[in-house]
């Protein structure tokens, strides 16, 4: 299994990035898919996640109302649209699969990682 992120990168404060994963190795439309980030010396933050069917998305109190997380079955991709962007918004960002149900907002909870994309807001 492969979860490969991309679309990191550096921007200033109010801008935008859109993040992506590319899944392999998996049956994607099965999985869950969350974003996650972790900054210097802090603990892996739960940022989003999307069901199956890419309906019901559920956001950490940090993110809600700027970002926004979408996927596409047909190309086993999962996107993180991020608007408003914040110098607090810097971390590296993971995507990560998970086969159970519910919320799922530990890192514990879910089953595959990417390998991460540095996100950096000056600003």
């Amino acid at each position: 299994v492969q979860l490969q992120a991309s679309g990191g990168g550096l921007v200033q404060a109010g801008g935008s990035l859109r993040l992506s994963c590319v899944a392999s190795g998996l049956t994607f439309s099965g999985y869950r898919m969350g974003w996650f980030r972790q900054a210097p010396g802090k603990e892996r933050e739960f940022v989003a996640r999307i069901n199956r069917s890419g309906d019901n998305p559920y956001y950490g109190d940090s993110v809600k109302g700027r970002f926004t997380i979408s996927r596409d079955n047909a190309k086993n991709t999962v996107y993180l649209q991020m608007n408003s962007l914040k110098p607090e918004d810097t971390a590296v960002y993971y995507c990560a699969a998970t086969a159970g149900i519910g919320i799922r907002t530990l890192p514990g909870q879910y089953n595959y990682w990417g390998q991460g994309t540095q996100v950096t807001v000056s600003s």
